[in-house]
């Protein structure tokens, strides 16, 4: 109950859903591809074995930039809940 652990998969040129955890703080690891991840405005470029910390409550999402699909595991704690998954978009 305090960790989830998922692999998280993004096509070549799409972007995730700006979306926060409420109350979660995650954590990015990437397995495979390249991305730029947006966390509270800012860009990070992300590529093999890279890993980036998402705060609780901070606006996120990602962008795959690479010609493969882009996949990391996405650890959460506490654990991942539906309810806590709040949608940004505009």
């Amino acid at each position: 109950p305090n960790i989830s652990i998922a692999i998280a998969r993004v096509l070549p040129g799409i972007t995730t859903q700006l979306h926060a955890l409420v109350g979660i703080e995650e954590v990015y690891i990437i397995r495979k591809g390249f991305g730029l991840a947006e966390v509270d405005g800012k860009q990070y470029k992300l590529t093999l074995m890279d890993k980036l910390i998402i705060p609780a409550d901070a606006t996120q999402r990602i962008t795959n930039i690479g010609s493969v699909d882009l996949e990391f595991y996405c650890i959460c704690y506490p654990r991942f809940a539906p309810e806590n998954y709040v949608n940004c978009e505009k």
